[in-house]
């Protein structure tokens, strides 16, 4: 029988294996991720940019703001404009909600310590959950090879719809 160290560094090396080189999509996703969240932290925009879908963002950003909108009973007619949307899509939006993943989350993780807290959706679309609610916090779609952010939680989003996902 394992005792509680034992089991730990097994789920370790689990985790580690997951990561890895090995499991393809999930591993590939969770390195993809981790060096996203890195230039982040860093504060490094141009990469920053260069993993972004921004047309992806922009209309999963303008569909939450309609129906935010809906949910209150409005009609919000044309969808807010670019310049608004990619204004809602910055490094300190990326931070906070990434911060929401689980407590003590660090703002570098790695690709190990991400790969418990991501949801594979298909090969080509995962998502960054909130371990509290399941909620998807940073959505990444894999496009021409290379993983994306492709969705993201507004921050009326938050104060309006705790706990649903995007």
């Amino acid at each position: 029988m394992l005792r509680t160290g034992g089991a730990a560094a097994v789920i370790a090396i689990s985790l580690s294996l997951l990561a890895g080189c090995a499991l393809g999509e999930r591993g590939d996703a969770s390195r993809a991720i981790a060096k996203f969240l890195a230039a982040v932290d860093a504060g490094d925009r141009a990469a920053f940019e260069a993993d972004l879908d921004r047309k992806a963002l922009r209309a999963d950003l303008a569909e939450q703001m309609a129906g935010l909108g809906r949910a209150k009973g409005l009609d919000i007619g044309e969808p807010p404009s670019e310049f608004v949307l990619d204004r809602m899509v910055s490094l300190q939006a990326v931070k906070t909600a990434a911060a929401r993943t689980a407590p003590n989350w660090p703002a570098r993780p790695t690709a190990q310590q991400i790969v418990p807290h991501m949801k594979v959706r298909d090969g080509k679309n995962v998502c960054l959950e909130e371990q509290a609610t399941k909620r998807c916090l940073l959505a990444f779609t894999k496009r021409d090879g290379a993983w994306r952010l492709s969705a993201m939680p507004s921050r009326a989003a938050w104060a309006q719809t705790p706990g649903q996902a995007l």
